[in-house]
C-alpha cells in the first residue's frame, strides 16, 4: 500500500496536473486542493518520522537533570551553639539558617545545613552568609553524595552572601548566571536545595513580585541593600543559599528568606537577585571582601507633605536629612533638605533605591549627583568613599547655651532653647537647635510623631537655635502664603523631616 501511494503523484492525469498547477498559481478550484493534500500525506508517511515537540512536562525533567549537578548541600559545625539573630516577636520572617540547628552534641557545639551552588569548574561555591556564620568547619556535599571540605573565601553580611572554595581533581559543572532585571511577573522558576536536611529537592513556582524591600522587618539579612525577588516556589528551612533558576536554566536569584510564622513554606519566599549578587561575588573572589561606594548621608522618603513643603513636582528621589561631617556628601556641599534625583547618570526613584545605587558604584569614583535645592535643580560632583571603612559619625557636643526661655506655643508645641537644664532633662547629648518641651495631644505635630525631647534643627531649611527664630520663620511663611512649613527634627542620632500645615 505504501509504495502504491508513493506513486500517486506520478499517476496524476493531465487534467489533474493542470489543476494542480492552476492552484499553485492561485487560480485553481477546490478539486485540485484535494489532490494536493493527498500527495502531501503520501509523502509524509514515507518520510522519517519527525520528532514531536516536547511538552512542558517532558522538558522540565530534562532541564532539572542538567541543573542538579551544580547544586550542593552545605553542612557546617560551629565551636559553640549558634545564637539566633535578634528579632521582633511579631516579625514573621525566618532566616533559613536559624534553620536546622541540631543541639544533640551538647551546648558547646552547633551544626546546621543549607544549600549552595557551583559557579566555576574549579570549585567556587556561592551560598548565604548566615549559612556559614560562626562555622569552624564547612563541608560541601555534591549531588552524588561526595563530601568535600570547603574554605571561606569571603562573605558579605549586608547582602547575606558568601563565597566558598572546594579543592578536587575533578572538574565541576557550574551554573550559568541570568539577568534578574529581565525577569517578568508570573515567570516560571525552579528552586533546588536541601530543605530540612533531607537532601536534594526540586520545587517550581512563579515570580510573584520584584523589588521587594524588607527593611521594615526584623532579622532579614540584606534588607537595606537588596531588592528581593519574591516567589511562591516551595522553599523551606535548609534551602537557604540555594539557586533560583529561570526556565532557561540560568540562576536569577539566591534563596534567602521566607515569610512564615511557623518557619515552613507558605508560598512567600525571597531571593537575592543575580544582578546584585554577581558583582559582589566577583569582589569576594578578587579581594576576599566587598568594597561598596559610600556617600555619607541619612535619607528619607519623599512623601506628599514634603512635595508641598519643598515645592517639588513629584515624589521621585530621596531627601537628605543629614550629612556625615567630613563625609563625601558634606565635602561636596550637599545639605539637609536637598532631594537627590539622579546619581551617576541613574535615576533615583525613591529612598530605597539610592543606597543600592551608591553601594554598587566604584569606591573613589567621582560622580555627578543631580539634586533639587529650594526648587532649583543643580549638579554637584562627589568623590565616593568606602562604606566598609566609614566610621559611624557622631555629632560633636556643643557647649551649653543661655538660660531657658519661657515655653512658647508654636504649631501645637512648646519650645525652649537647648541649654544645660533642657539637655539634662531630656538627655540630649550634643548638637544645636530648639527643643520641644511639650506637644498638644490634639495637634498635627502629635499626629506626625513629634515628642517632647525632640530637637528642631532647621525650619524651612534654615538653622534655628531659639524659639523666636521659629516664630519669625512661621510669620515669614504665612506672609508668603505658604500652606506648610518643614521641620528637620532630631531624636537621638536619628533625623527626619516633618511637614506641618500652617494653621493645622
Amino acid at each position: 500500500m505504501t509504495s502504491a501511494k508513493l506513486r500517486t503523484p506520478r499517476r496524476l492525469g493531465s487534467h489533474a496536473a493542470a489543476g494542480a498547477l492552476l492552484f499553485a498559481l492561485g487560480l485553481g478550484a477546490a478539486a485540485p486542493l484535494g489532490i494536493g493534500l493527498t500527495a502531501a500525506v503520501a509523502q509524509t508517511k514515507d518520510s522519517p518520522p519527525a520528532t514531536a515537540p516536547k511538552t512542558a512536562e517532558q522538558a522540565l525533567p530534562d532541564l532539572i537533570e542538567r541543573l542538579v549537578p551544580s547544586v550542593v548541600n552545605i553542612a557546617t559545625i560551629s565551636g559553640q551553639a549558634q545564637a539566633r539573630p535578634a528579632q521582633r516577636p511579631d516579625a514573621p520572617f525566618d532566616e533559613y539558617f536559624r534553620d536546622y540547628f541540631e543541639r544533640n552534641q551538647g551546648p558547646r557545639q552547633g551544626s546546621a545545613v543549607g544549600s549552595g551552588f557551583i559557579i566555576s569548574p574549579d570549585g567556587y561555591v556561592v551560598t548565604n552568609n548566615h549559612v556559614i556564620a560562626n562555622a569552624t568547619e564547612i563541608k560541601v556535599i555534591l549531588w552524588d553524595g561526595t563530601s568535600l571540605p570547603a574554605k571561606l573565601v569571603g562573605k558579605d553580611p549586608r547582602a547575606d552572601l558568601a563565597l566558598l572554595k572546594v579543592e578536587s581533581t575533578q572538574k565541576f559543572t557550574p551554573v550559568t548566571w541570568g539577568k534578574s532585571e529581565t525577569v517578568r511577573l508570573g515567570e516560571t522558576v525552579i528552586a533546588i536545595g536541601n530543605p530540612f536536611g533531607l537532601g536534594g529537592t526540586v520545587t517550581t513556582g512563579i515570580i510573584s513580585a520584584q523589588h521587594r524591600h524588607l527593611s521594615n522587618f526584623g532579622g532579614i539579612p540584606g534588607s537595606s541593600f537588596v531588592d528581593f525577588l519574591q516567589t511562591d516556589a516551595a522553599i523551606n528551612k535548609g534551602n537557604s543559599g540555594g539557586p533560583l533558576f529561570n526556565m532557561k536554566g540560568e540562576v536569577i536569584g539566591i534563596n534567602t528568606a521566607i515569610y512564615s510564622r511557623q518557619g515552613t513554606n507558605v508560598g512567600i519566599a525571597f531571593s537575592v537577585p543575580s544582578d546584585l549578587a554577581v558583582p559582589i561575588i566577583e569582589q569576594l573572589k578578587k579581594h576576599g571582601k566587598t568594597m561598596r561606594g559610600w556617600l555619607g548621608v541619612q535619607i528619607k522618603e519623599v512623601d506628599e507633605d514634603l512635595v508641598k513643603a519643598l515645592n517639588l513636582k513629584s515624589r521621585a528621589g530621596a531627601v537628605v536629612v543629614n550629612s556625615v561631617p567630613g563625609g563625601p556628601a558634606a565635602q561636596a556641599g550637599i545639605l539637609a533638605g536637598d532631594v537627590i534625583v539622579r546619581f551617576d547618570g541613574r535615576a533615583v526613584p525613591n529612598d530605597k533605591r539610592l543606597p543600592q545605587i551608591v553601594a554598587g558604584t566604584e569606591v573613589g569614583k567621582t560622580v555627578d549627583v543631580v539634586l533639587i535645592r529650594k526648587g532649583q535643580e543643580m549638579t554637584v560632583k562627589v568623590k565616593l568613599g568606602e562604606l566598609e571603612k566609614a566610621a559611624d559619625a557622631k555629632t560633636e557636643e556643643k557647649a551649653p547655651g543661655t538660660p531657658p526661655a519661657p515655653g512658647t506655643p508654636v504649631l501645637g508645641m512648646k519650645l525652649s532653647e537647648l541649654n544645660a537644664e533642657t539637655r539634662q532633662r531630656f538627655n540630649i547629648q550634643g548638637g544645636e537647635g530648639v527643643v520641644v518641651t511639650e506637644v498638644d495631644p490634639k495637634s498635627q505635630a502629635n499626629e506626625k510623631g513629634v515628642k517632647a525631647g525632640d530637637v528642631i534643627v532647621e525650619m524651612d531649611l534654615t538653622k534655628v537655635t531659639k524659639p523666636a527664630e521659629i516664630s519669625d520663620l512661621l510669620k515669614k511663611a504665612e506672609e508668603g502664603r505658604k500652606t506648610s512649613v518643614l521641620l528637620l527634627v532630631q531624636r537621638g542620632e536619628d533625623r527626619r523631616f516633618v511637614a506641618l500645615r500652617i494653621g493645622g
